[in-house]
């Protein structure tokens, strides 16, 4: 899940250099796995709540939920590669 706005520079950075990346969108494909997005640019009711409800106060916010297994919060500054491992299956 990725929670963005458009005034929101470190989003825009972690789309750029993490999340949009070939790399990112190829293990992405991979894995099976399905980004959901949800803009708060006005603040909408819904993601504050749901923000509030994992702790945050704002964007960014990532959380990568596996079939199987706990949900996994990512840091607010993202690379490509913690990207790529976080989504990747472990034995």
């Amino acid at each position: 899940m990725d929670m963005t706005a458009a005034w929101c520079i470190t989003c825009l950075v972690n789309e750029r250099v993490a999340l949009n990346t070939e790399a990112t969108q190829t293990a992405m494909a991979r894995y099976g796995v399905t980004v959901l997005r949800g803009d708060w640019t006005r603040r909408d009711p819904t993601i504050t709540t749901f923000l509030h409800a994992h702790g945050r106060d704002g964007v960014p916010f990532y959380l990568f939920v596996p079939a199987h297994g706990p949900a996994v919060v990512l840091p607010q500054i993202l690379t490509q590669g913690l990207v790529i491992s976080t989504i990747t299956p472990q034995p």
